[in-house]
């Protein structure tokens, strides 16, 4: 059985997707960038800033759910610059602490030209 997953308290889809679905026991978030659910703009300027309103989106999503950043099994994390990895992975590693598996790539351009996009695919208990 499939279910469609949306909380106010993450923005809402700039296009046709939903915030997550959960299928078959597994939550698959669809990527979160540093847009403020509040204002609908932007959240922060540099990686960590950008990363930290990706990770509070992302907390909602999965909360909204019944999961959580424990129960994550894989990520896809976007960079628009690889110079921003370790940056970025300071973040990340505050909130993924299980250490699920993950990749990491560099793009051209994210939505709105952010810096950073992160997924999740996670367990549902």
């Amino acid at each position: 059985m499939r279910k469609t997953v949306y909380t106010d308290k993450a923005p809402a889809a700039i296009g046709p997707y939903s915030q997550a679905i959960v299928c078959g026991g597994l939550l698959f978030t669809s990527g979160q960038i540093p847009i403020d659910p509040k204002t609908g703009e932007i959240s922060g300027a540099d990686i960590t800033a950008q990363a930290e309103q990706v990770m509070q989106n992302l907390a909602a999503v999965l909360a909204e759910a019944g999961a959580s950043f424990e129960s994550a099994v894989k990520t896809t994390c976007f960079l628009a610059d690889m110079a921003d990895f370790a940056a970025f992975n300071e973040v990340y590693a505050k909130y993924f602490t299980g250490k699920p598996a993950r990749s990491c790539v560099a793009v051209k351009t994210l939505p709105k030209n952010v810096l950073v996009e992160v997924e999740v695919i996670a367990e549902i208990a």
